[in-house]
């Protein structure tokens, strides 16, 4: 597994984002790391993100699935163009349709892993598969489209 995560390359662009942000203080703050051909992310929930006691909220957990493959899906593009992650000419891919699909509770108070990885891959679009899993056990599923923008360094 990579050593560096990917939120920490694409920097300064992604700051103030909710999920991976790490300078929104409300946000998540979540750290992906490339693991061969998918990208990784263990995160822990915290008392704020229950729907019900023991069971993480499920827009909390579109959320990461949908950042986590995001940033992912900028990785994977960056790879595929042979463009340095988070220089000014890397692009930014945006969420043009999420679809999460709950397969049981995720309990609260364990670690939770996401696992992303390309489904499909154009300079346009890019298909992103994600799965969450806590103790063991796959808990969510998601599959995201995600478009491009523009590059980074144009926001």
């Amino acid at each position: 597994m990579e050593s560096q995560a990917l939120q920490d390359l694409i920097r300064p662009y992604g700051e103030t984002c909710f999920g991976c942000g790490g300078a929104n203080p409300h946000g998540l703050r979540i750290k992906s790391y490339r693991d061969g051909e998918e990208v990784v992310c263990t995160w822990s929930p915290e008392a704020h993100h229950i729907a019900v006691p023991g069971i993480v909220n499920g827009g909390i957990i579109a959320a990461l699935i949908d950042c986590h493959s995001a940033c992912a899906a900028i990785d994977a593009a960056c790879r595929a163009e042979g463009i340095t992650l988070g220089s000014e000419a890397a692009p930014l891919y945006v969420t043009a349709s999420l679809q999460v699909d709950y397969l049981r509770p995720t309990p609260h108070g364990v670690p939770l892993t996401l696992r992303a990885k390309v489904a499909e891959l154009s300079p346009r679009k890019i298909v992103m598969t994600c799965s969450l899993h806590a103790e063991g056990k796959e808990t969510a599923r998601g599959r995201g489209v995600f478009v491009r923008s523009k590059n980074l360094g144009a926001i």
